[in-house]
C-alpha cells in the first residue's frame, strides 16, 4: 500500500514524478526546523518538499517570503532573525478539533460582544 501512496498520494510526502523532478532539475536551497526541504529550478520556480503531510501553513514565515519571491535570499543564507511582531508558526487547526470558533459563530453560542461602528441594517 505504501508503494501505491508514493504514486498517487500528493498530500502525504512527494510523488516519485515530483521526486524524478526535483532529482533531475531541483537544487536544494535549504531546510526549516520541521524537516521541509526547499528547492529552485530552472527559470526561478520554487518548491517544496514537506517532511509529512502537504500542509502549506507548514512553511515557516521567512521561508514563505522567499516561496512567494518577496525576496530573493533564502533563510539558509543568511542569519534569519523574524521581525519583532512575527507570530511563531502555528500549524492551521481548521477542521480539527482545536479549531477556533469566535463568538457569535455558528459553532460558538456564546453571543458576539456589540462593538460602536458595528453595522446597522437600512430599513424604509
Amino acid at each position: 500500500m505504501k508503494w501505491f501512496k508514493q504514486i498517487f498520494a500528493w498530500w502525504d510526502q512527494s510523488t516519485w514524478g515530483t521526486r524524478f523532478y526535483t532529482w533531475r532539475k531541483g537544487t536544494r536551497v535549504g531546510e526549516d526546523e520541521f524537516g521541509n526541504v526547499y528547492y529552485e529550478g530552472d527559470g526561478g520556480r520554487r518548491w517544496v518538499q514537506y517532511a509529512g503531510y502537504a500542509e502549506a501553513s507548514a512553511i515557516p514565515p521567512g521561508w514563505h517570503g522567499w516561496m512567494h519571491f518577496r525576496t530573493d535570499t533564502p533563510p539558509s543564507d543568511e542569519t534569519y532573525h523574524p521581525h519583532e511582531w512575527e507570530k511563531p508558526h502555528m500549524v492551521n487547526p481548521t477542521g480539527t478539533p482545536a479549531a477556533i470558533f469566535p463568538k457569535g459563530s455558528l459553532s460558538n453560542p456564546a453571543n458576539r460582544p456589540a462593538v460602536s461602528g458595528d453595522y446597522e441594517a437600512w430599513r424604509p
